[in-house]
This record gives structure tokens, sequence and C-alpha cells, in this order.
């Protein structure tokens, strides 16, 4: 792999499973510290190109209306550009006068373009900007999932929900199937982790037996979420 796409400058590309880096970042309710700032809660970090352009502006509208949804799952949303925190200001005033939706979240103004770079938010084959870059960070400040959109596509809010969900629930010792809760084979249930000795094996045969869980083999088993 060349260097210059594992690496961004002197920051190696951030891996899941990683602690989110500590830093202090200017944004539209003030200075604050990540992840300090939201211990103990998850949280979305997502940056967007830049401020006043259309897609940026829809995908706010629709992270903002969805907020209260982020919430009941106990994470919050912050986003970033390499804007200056007035920019940001004039266009939330305008996204407030033209769209009658209240931004409620804070918005990083990486004007430098420090915590973008260390995050690999900027590519170096797409300008200067910030790709769509989504960071979900669980309660304990570990990344737990990292997406990237490019500049032109805007991205599924219901969907980045739906993974917050997905791995608090993944903590829980279970994982989801494809398009979980809707899965075409098994619908909501969760998968059961397959079993890794012959011990293992017969007690999974054994269980679905007695109906405690449904096997479509020993190695494919599922449940109803308790």
């Amino acid at each position: 792999m060349h260097e210059d796409i594992c690496c961004i400058g002197e920051y190696k590309m951030p891996l899941i499973g990683e602690k989110f880096p500590e830093v202090e970042v200017k944004t539209t309710q003030g200075a604050i510290k990540l992840p300090e700032h939201f211990e103990g809660k998850w949280f979305v970090l997502f940056s967007h190109p830049a401020d006043f352009t259309p897609v940026c502006t829809t995908e706010f509208v629709a992270f903002q209306n969805r907020y209260d949804q982020f919430k009941e799952l106990d994470t919050e949303l912050i986003g970033l550009s390499i804007d200056q925190v007035f920019s940001h200001l004039k266009w939330i005033e305008w996204i407030k006068d033209n769209l009658d939706v209240d931004i409620e979240f804070p918005v990083v103004a990486d004007d430098r373009g420090q915590l973008a770079e260390r995050l690999g938010m900027v590519s170096p084959y797409k300008g200067n900007n910030t790709v769509r870059a989504v960071f979900i960070v669980d309660d304990k400040g570990a990344i737990r999932a990292i997406l990237y959109y490019p500049q032109e596509a805007g991205r599924n809010i219901d969907e980045i929900i739906r993974l917050v969900k997905a791995l608090q629930t993944s903590d829980k010792g279970v994982a989801l199937p494809a398009n979980w809760p809707n899965n075409e084979i098994i619908g909501d249930k969760v998968i059961v982790p397959p079993a890794s000795t012959v011990e293992e094996m017969k007690s999974r045969k054994e269980a679905a037996e007695k109906g405690e869980i449904e096997c479509l083999d020993w190695w494919l088993c599922c449940k109803k979420l308790e």
C-alpha cells in the first residue's frame, strides 16, 4: 500500500477498535475535549466538505431531524469541516431562517484541518475539503465503526442509526445479520456466536432441540433478542 494512501501527513489512518484520539476542538458550542466531552455516551462524529453547500445542508437537516432517535440510543452527534466557526454559525443561522430547523448538536471548526488530517478525512485525490467520513465511538471512547462517503453522495442517516443500534446490540454477545432487523432469512433474530469446539457444537444441537435457539446448521444459529 502506498504511503500517501495508508497515512495522512504524519498520522496513520485510525482503525476500528482504537481509542479516539484525545483532542481539544473549537465548536459552535465552545471549546470541548474529545472524547472526554461525551464520556459515558456514544457519539457520532461526521465530517462534511464545506458549509453552504447543497448536499451538506440536506445532511445536516437529516441528522437534526433524527437527533431524538440518536439520543434514545444515548448517542450524541458532532459535525466537522475545515471551516471557521463564523462560517458554521452563519450557515446554522441560514438553515434556521430558511428551513426552520435548529441545529442543536455542536459543529467542529477545524479551520487548519488538523483533526481532519489526523482522522484521514482528507483524500489526496479529492481536493482540500473533507470527504463525508463517519466515526462511531462507544461509551468507552473506542472507535467502533468508520464509514467514508464521497463528496458527491449524501449519507443515509437511517443506516447510521441502524449501525449504532446494531453495535450496541452486539455488545450483548451476539452478531447481527444483513439488513437487521429485517433480514431475509432470520428476520429480526440475532445470530448466536458459532461453536468453536466439538463440545460447543453438540451443545448447539441440544439447545436447538430444546427450542432455546433456532439453527439452520450447528454453525448458523439464531435466537430472539431478549
